[in-house]
Formats: structure tokens, C-alpha cells, sequence
């Protein structure tokens, strides 16, 4: 015990010495917590719309007036013409346009179903769907509005009222901190910890360590343990952003999230350190651990939802470390889950460490 203390406080006194290293442990990841919390999100806010009415009535404007009021659309162009409106799509200028036919007003006065186009610039699928989602809404509001007001009875024969769960608001940083909190602790746990030993590689100090009378675990148990305390130290930080800052409400235990975290650096440092064996420069450690991780994350539910991928794919992502950490610490922080809800989760994670650090340990190759 007292030879892995030593090689920590050495692990330590190497870390806080290299100046390059400071700036990557401490400042950038609380830099991209706050950037990419507000950058990225799949809200659609800034709605470009073209409107074509020729109609030109009342009904036709009260509409149009909808979509002018809406905080999510910026009417970038009208006319009577939808050629006009076709070159607004071309050129990028316009996201959606709408049509309102003639005789719009003259329909709804008298009953018959009035025709509304609605164009959709839809390169990006995504957000092609929400816009089309946004300007039905609007439409069936307002329709809603029309039949309430021709048949006074029918509007108060039926009232609906929701709540939303866990996240009321709707607020998307409230789903996504969390999701690059565990980031954030990846990039600490996988990367810096196994460039760290192949940084000893480069150096030829490994050369003499191998000859010293220190065992393998000693030696790997010592160099990943200022990592694993870095990285806790990481999630506290950005566990306090995410409360104060953010707004993000802590309803479970935050015991509970460090120990989750505690189990997931096993895995994440078991990998980083078996990168780091098959590989004898960090240039190689670097881009062999981003392959995995960039696989890793685009999988892992935190930008688009595990259940709607392909069934192969699903299978395939049992062994992503990173789905369990963002499912669990979302459950914790949001639902206020407990150990109890993310028993089965917790117990793969924790199997899943042991048999990849394992496996990293018998891999290093130590000649005494």
C-alpha cells in the first residue's frame, strides 16, 4: 500500500508540474460544460418563414398573425406569388413557407374544409419534423379557435390539461448537462490516464520501472488513482455549475451519482489502459481512443434516444459504458431514483470494470 502511495504522490507532483496539463484538467472541460449545454440542442427557435396568402381576408391575416406572434418564427417574406417563396427554399433564406389558398375565409364561414400548404425545407430530417410539428400546431389551435366560435357548445364540452414530468419546463439544457457531465469525466478517465502511461513509453522510463521490484498492480493501481480522484474532483465541479448555474434540479442522491461514477471510471480507465498497452506513442493512444469513444458517444443516448436505433445497433450497445452512465445519472439527478431502479445498470458497469481492468492488467507487460 505504501509503494502505490508513493507512486501517486509522484503521479501528482508530474501533473500539477506540467503546465499544459492544468489548463485540459481544470478550465476546458468547465469551458465546454458551459458552451455545449447552450450550443448543442435540437430546439428549433429561429423558424425562417415565407407566407403566400391569396386569400387576403380577415381569417386568412388572424392566422398569419399566429405565426408572426410565435417567438420560434421570423417571417422573412410574404407575397401572393409561391414561386417567390420556392427561391426563398432554394437559396436557403427560408426553412418553411405556408400557402393559404383562395377562398380560405369563404370555406370556414360556410363549413367546407379550407386547404392550408405548408413547404418544408427538409435537408435536415430532424428539423424538418419539428417545424412541421410547431406550424400544425399552430393550425390546429387556431382551428380549434374557428369551431369554438361558429359552435359555442362544442368549445366547452371537453377540457385537457397535461403536466410534464421530471422536466417541466421543456428546457433542453435540463436534459443535456447531465449527459456531458459524463462526458467530461470520460475524457478524463479514458484519455489522461492512458496517454499517461504510454507517456512513460515515449520517455524510456518505463524501461527502468519494469526492472524495479514493483509489481504490475502497484504500478497501474498508482498511475490511474490521481485520474480516478481528478475525475471525481471533475464531476463535483460540474455537478455545482450544473445546480447554481444551469438550474438543474438534484432530486436523487448525490452520494449515489459519485459512487455510480466511481464504478464507471473502472471501466473507462480499464479501457484507456488497454488502449494504452497495444500502443507505443500517445499520437496512436489518442487517435485509437477517440475511434472508440467517437463510436461510444454518437451511441450513447445522449443526443439521440437509444430507442430509436436499429435493433442490431441496440445490441451492439450492451457494451457501451458510456449509455449506462447517462441513463443512470439522468434517472438520479431528474427522476430521484435509487440503487434500487439502477440495480441491473450499476451491476453491468461494475462487471464490465472488473473484466476490463482485468483484462488491461494481464495485458502490461512488466519483465523484473
Amino acid at each position: 500500500m505504501r509503494t502505490i502511495l508513493y507512486i501517486v504522490q509522484k503521479e501528482f507532483l508530474q501533473i500539477f508540474r506540467n503546465r499544459m496539463m492544468l489548463p485540459i484538467i481544470f478550465v476546458i472541460p468547465v469551458v465546454q460544460l458551459l458552451i455545449l449545454s447552450y450550443a448543442v440542442t435540437y430546439e428549433i427557435k429561429n423558424i425562417n418563414l415565407y407566407v403566400v396568402d391569396n386569400d387576403n381576408t380577415v381569417y386568412s391575416r388572424s392566422l398569419l398573425e399566429h405565426f408572426r406572434s410565435s417567438p420560434f418564427y421570423q417571417i422573412v417574406g410574404a407575397g401572393a406569388d409561391s414561386k417567390a417563396g420556392m427561391e426563398f427554399l432554394h437559396k436557403g433564406k427560408a426553412h418553411q413557407m405556408v400557402v393559404l389558398l383562395p377562398g380560405f375565409e369563404k370555406n370556414l364561414a360556410t363549413g367546407t374544409p379550407a386547404h392550408i400548404q405548408v413547404v418544408n425545407d427538409a435537408i435536415n430530417g430532424s428539423s424538418a419534423a419539428l417545424m412541421n410539428a410547431y406550424t400544425f400546431s399552430i393550425i390546429n389551435e387556431y382551428n380549434k379557435n374557428i369551431i369554438a366560435e361558429q359552435l359555442p357548445l362544442a368549445g366547452s364540452a371537453m377540457s385537457v390539461s397535461w403536466l410534464f414530468w421530471f422536466n417541466p419546463e421543456l428546457d433542453y439544457k435540463t436534459y443535456m448537462v447531465p449527459g456531458i457531465l459524463v462526458l467530461l469525466v470520460t475524457i478524463i478517465g479514458m484519455f489522461l490516464a492512458g496517454m499517461n502511461l504510454v507517456r512513460e513509453k515515449e520517455m524510456g522510463t518505463i524501461e527502468q520501472i519494469n526492472v524495479t521490484p514493483i509489481r504490475k498492480y502497484q504500478f497501474i493501481a498508482g498511475k490511474l488513482i490521481p485520474f480516478w480522484i481528478i475525475a471525481m474532483f471533475e464531476l463535483a465541479i460540474g455537478l455545482l455549475v450544473a445546480r447554481f448555474f444551469f438550474g438543474i434540479p438534484l432530486l436523487g442522491n448525490i452520494f449515489l451519482i459519485f459512487f455510480i461514477a466511481s464504478v464507471y471510471l473502472l471501466v473507462v480507465m480499464g479501457i484507456g489502459l488497454f488502449i494504452s498497452t497495444i500502443t507505443n506513442t500517445q499520437q496512436q493512444s489518442m487517435f485509437l481512443a477517440w475511434f472508440v469513444l467517437v463510436i461510444f458517444i454518437l451511441m450513447s443516448g445522449l443526443f439521440t434516444p437509444v430507442e430509436s436505433m436499429p435493433h442490431w445497433a441496440r445490441s451492439i450497445n450492451v457494451v457501451n459504458p458510456i449509455a449506462y452512465f447517462i441513463a443512470m445519472i439522468r434517472m438520479v439527478m431528474l427522476k430521484g431514483s435509487g440503487i434500487v431502479h439502477i440495480a441491473t445498470s450499476l451491476t453491468i458497469l461494475f462487471v464490465y470494470g472488473i473484466v476490463v481492468l482485468s483484462l488491461s492488467v494481464w495485458r502490461y507487460r512488466k519483465t523484473s
